[in-house]
């Protein structure tokens, strides 16, 4: 029975997520909580102040183990190095408020989405739900599977058909408000918190208490000068502090408050359409995209139309994205898992900017919301700086067991000052007093402040340098890095390409290639249509916007887009994009070209396509483009010239960007409708038709930069989502691989039937590959490995698809080969988060520089993520540089190492203090004599407290230097230098007191 009571009491929430957490059960006692209540009125409130610290001890007090199903308190304890604990109440949701329709009390569920975790969580027929709210999220209690779940969000468990079926209509009245009541409201609600919260909340920092403990002591024994200008001290801190922390708290809430309250049409099913504010939104809802900019409130699938959306906000590129409707397939896969990685092209995110919506033949553009609150994308990344990830920073520990230190020295000071004392026979009062004031003479209470200040004159300097930071704690920890990942589009080479030359390919064989700048423009033909429309450029407000790369290229064939236009095609009139010849393009027989279709690009699919149409004709074309080895395998291969790798690998290994074109004419039945074709089936047999040459310049600060950190011994890593060679090439012309040294590809590949998964090593010159079976590979690899650590000649470069496979079948190699590895390519975002995750168990301290684009996880799970770009995607980012370059990198390591070189002095010469003065104290206790009020003022305020505000303002070394300053505060070096100072220290006051006693 216990072990069952056990296993009821305890279940994981978000389990293998990021915020993972462990419930316990518990039931609060009358009796034990009279006891608490006794406890705190006869320790006058200190046992509160204890529980309130420890919120742990106050269930354990107040409170007995119980199953989860009959707990009114569940202990929360994350599943980190912390074990943090909180306290949350159990709260009960009373939907029999509502006017239900009948029979809503027997078997029939209350929401027709039976996949619902409402239906499970209501207690018939009182229909009451339990629920608790952790960081801002709601979760109620499933009585099917006994555990909690997160509500305000679609089931996952969904369907392409049953989101289509299920919410394609909308939802009933009685549904919302039902969900309205469960899910609460659509808002993202940052409140601004009152001063004396804040105030309060500072004021019981242990720190603190200690303080107002010493100085309640001192007051009493007169020292009133002292004691004033230490408050007058620890009110400012404590203002500014709080100032700050408003200012924050602020500028949170005016961020987010705008997209709380948006205009939308919603669609239900009894009512039609109604205009709603978007704070009623629930899951399941259907709203309308009428065309007109909307600012998305909240997580949507697109279930009709297609639309443009501006996802700055979440990538921190402002480039247009075109979003589609999600497919009509009968494929019983969770949605998400049919689309595979690539499920975003198809959902629209909170925070982000609807600029265009296309309705489709059916009607205007409708989306179904999949999230709400703080659920949404957006809600998230709130919730990540509203709640950031504990620093596990060796030198907050180590801070923190020297003062447990010295607090042991001070206890010892307590009990020789009691024997003093009551030896010479004095009243108990007096004992007490002197026994109190040596104890609190050897704990300095300025140590957690003076470790902050060298912080904030770094983060002072850094703000002039136009490097911005929301996490000062980390400053101290770039003092530390000594390894950083770059991106490379946008971060080390210029954001922009340039389009260099067009490589035509016509009867399997590649012609003279055509360069730009050219006298003379591009002649049409296959290859100019696929410029001319293959691409998902919008024109807004009279300005043609879009991806770079589509842009160079369009640019290129001298063509024109019109601003909006309505095609006939064979099945009626369709919203289409019509691109026409310029005044500059060469001749072309065709008046134009109306672009009906888009599929659209994906990092995961690494392509794009689009059905387009000549005016005036009846024939329909295909064109594609993406990542020319995943283009030529959708072509034919009789039209794939013989030599297609050789020419991609002469273009890639000099730095160049290369994209591949097909096109194909479709055959189509006279009254298809082409939004409805089958992306597998129209991307098929394809003609090769040639390779387009982009060019990709290094930023003038790179190179600079990635020698001053190699001559300061950190290491450079490239994360990209670009192609291996061309990222290989940037590498070695960014000098991050030396000219002498050996580049070594890993080729890792899944299991395939009976064939084991193995790895292949080749060197990138071309020599030849030597391919090692699983069995083999350690034995085999070994001595390849290990060639030297890291001063090794040989760097290692893979593709985010090896990496993978290396994650999950070689694991035991990873180490061996990060170790050595310089470039990973086509990455994609989890996987440079991960790569991020792996280098730091490998004991790196990681920095990661990136643009923003899609480095985003990766620059929240690094030590110091650094990004370049001004976008609010740079709040999930620790540290933002105003200059989009990498100099930001170096000057943040200097400023680092300043600030922690600055914070072991610090405390180094504020623990000196402390003892000296300790010792001091205690030689003249044992002549039942005490410094005087002045000296205390003068050794307190003019000695410490002026060197020590002062210490920190040394700006930081211009230069890097090849190591890096000491990381622990309990080292060897520094503990030496503390005792043999303060046994010098010990040696001196005593023969100085032992002369004085002589003296007549």
């Amino acid at each position: 029975m216990e072990e069952k009571i056990w296993k009821d009491h305890y279940v994981l929430l978000n389990k293998d997520e990021e915020n993972e957490l462990e419930a316990f059960g518990y039931k609060t006692q009358c009796c034990r909580k009279a006891l608490c209540i006794a406890g705190y009125i006869l320790s006058c409130g200190a046992l509160l102040l204890l529980f309130y610290w420890k919120p742990e001890w106050d269930v354990w007090a107040n409170c007995v183990p119980c199953s989860l199903e009959e707990a009114d308190v569940i202990l929360l304890r994350t599943t980190d190095e912390f074990q943090k604990y909180t306290r949350k109440k159990v709260t009960w949701i009373d939907l029999s408020t509502l006017t239900l329709p009948t029979g809503s009390n027997s078997e029939y569920p209350l929401v027709a989405d039976k996949d619902s975790v409402i239906n499970r969580a209501i207690m018939k027929p009182q229909l009451k739900m339990r629920c608790i709210q952790v960081q801002k999220i709601r979760y109620i209690w499933d009585f099917s599977v006994k555990e909690f779940r997160k509500v305000g969000s679609l089931e996952d468990s969904n369907t392409c058909h049953s989101i289509h079926h299920k919410f394609g209509a909308g939802l009933t009245g009685e549904e919302r408000k039902i969900s309205q009541l469960v899910c609460g409201p659509n808002a993202i609600e940052v409140e601004i918190r009152p001063i004396w919260k804040l105030l309060f909340k500072e004021i019981l920092n242990p720190f603190y208490v200690f303080q107002a403990f010493t100085l309640t002591l001192w007051l009493s024994q007169g020292y009133i000068e002292y004691s004033v200008a230490i408050i007058v001290l620890s009110v400012i801190s404590v203002g500014l502090t709080v100032y700050d922390l408003r200012q924050q708290s602020t500028k949170l809430h005016d961020l987010v408050e705008e997209h709380n309250k948006v205009q939308v049409t919603v669609c239900t099913k009894n009512e039609g359409f109604k205009e709603l504010e978007s704070h009623y939104l629930v899951p399941g809802d259907v709203f309308l995209l009428d065309g007109k900019k909307l600012s998305l409130p909240c997580d949507a699938v697109l279930i009709d139309g297609s639309c443009i959306v501006n996802e700055g906000m979440l990538t921190g590129e402002s480039i247009p994205v075109m979003k589609t409707l999600l497919p009509f397939t009968e494929s019983p896969e969770p949605w998400k898992t049919h689309s595979m990685e690539d499920y975003r092209r198809h959902v629209l995110f909170c925070g982000t900017e609807v600029i265009q919506a296309k309705s489709s033949g059916r009607g205007p553009a409708r989306a179904v919301v999949l999230q709400t609150g703080f659920n949404t994308a957006k809600g998230d990344l709130v919730r990540s700086i509203l709640y950031p990830r504990p620093l596990n920073f060796q030198l907050y520990r180590d801070a923190f067991k020297f003062i447990v230190g010295l607090s042991a020295i001070g206890v010892l000071g307590l009990i020789y000052t009691v024997c003093v004392f009551t030896y010479h026979k004095k009243p108990v009062a007096d004992v007490v007093a002197m026994a109190l004031l040596l104890l609190t003479a050897a704990v300095p209470p300025a140590i957690p402040a003076a470790l902050t200040t060298g912080t904030v004159y770094a983060q002072r300097r850094l703000k002039k340098k136009k490097i911005f930071c929301i996490t000062p704690q980390r400053i101290n920890i770039c003092g530390q890095i000594n390894l950083v990942c770059f991106d490379k589009t946008g971060t080390l080479t210029e954001d922009g390409l340039d389009l260099w030359g067009i490589l035509p390919s016509e009867g399997s064989r590649f012609q003279k290639i055509h360069k730009f700048p050219s006298s003379t423009p591009l002649p049409w033909g296959p290859v100019c249509g696929a410029m001319a429309s293959c691409h998902s450029l919008v024109v807004l407000d009279k300005k043609i916007q879009g991806d770079p790369l589509d842009l160079k290229m369009f640019e290129g064939t001298h063509w024109e887009i019109e601003e909006s236009s309505t095609a006939r095609d064979r099945a009626g009139a369709t919203d289409a994009c019509i691109v026409r010849p310029g005044p500059n393009a060469s001749s072309a027989p065709v008046e134009g070209i109306a672009i009906l279709h888009q599929f659209p690009f994906s990092s995961g699919l690494q392509r794009m396509s689009v059905v387009s149409q000549k005016i005036g004709e009846e024939q329909y074309d295909l064109y594609m483009k993406g990542a020319p080895e995943t283009v030529s395998s959708f072509c034919r291969q009789e039209t794939v010239p013989s030599d297609f790798l050789e020419e991609l690998k002469t273009y890639t290994s000099q730095g160049f960007r290369v994209i591949a074109l097909a096109h194909k004419v479709l055959s189509l039945p006279e009254d298809v409708d082409v939004s409805d074709l089958e992306r597998e089936e129209a991307e098929s047999g394809l003609e090769f038709l040639g390779l387009l040459v982009m060019e990709n310049r290094l930023k003038p600060e790179t190179k600079p930069v990635l020698r001053e950190l190699a001559a300061a011994r950190i290491r450079s890593i490239m994360v990209t989502g670009d192609n291996l060679q061309t990222a290989v090439t940037v590498a070695r012309n960014a000098d991050m691989i030396h000219e002498a040294s050996k580049v070594i590809i890993v080729e890792a590949s899944e299991p395939e039937g009976s064939t084991p998964a193995s790895i292949a090593w080749r060197l990138a010159e071309g020599s030849k590959a030597s391919a090692a079976a699983p069995t083999e590979v350690c034995a085999n690899t070994q001595e390849k490995i290990t060639l030297g650590g890291e001063s090794s000649n040989y760097h290692f470069a893979m593709n985010g698809k090896s990496y993978q496979v290396l994650v999950k079948h070689f694991y035991s190699l990873l180490p061996k080969i990060l170790l050595n590895a310089t470039v990973f390519a086509r990455m994609s975002p989890s996987q440079k988060s991960s790569l991020v995750e792996e280098l730091q168990k490998l004991d790196y301290y990681v920095g990661m520089c990136g643009d923003g684009a899609n480095d985003c996880g990766a620059l929240k799970m690094a030590h110091a993520g650094i990004s370049l770009s001004e976008q609010e995607a740079s709040v999930a980012s620790p540290f933002t540089s105003q200059i989009p370059n990498i100099q930001c990198v170096p000057e943040l390591i200097r400023e680092g190492r300043a600030a922690l070189v600055a914070s072991f002095a610090v405390v180094k010469y504020l623990t000196l203090y402390g003892l000296i003065q300790f010792v001091g104290t205690a030689l003249l206790f044992w002549q039942l004599q005490i410094f005087g009020n002045y000296q205390y003022l003068i050794q307190d305020m003019v000695i410490t407290l002026l060197v020590c505000l002062t210490m920190s303002l040394t700006e930081a070394y211009p230069k890097l230097a090849p190591y890096r300053p000491p990381g622990q505060l309990i080292s060897p070096p520094l503990l030496l230098s503390v005792i043999l100072n303060v046994c010098f220290t010990i040696a001196m006051q005593t023969c100085g007191f032992l002369l004085v006693k002589k003296q007549p």
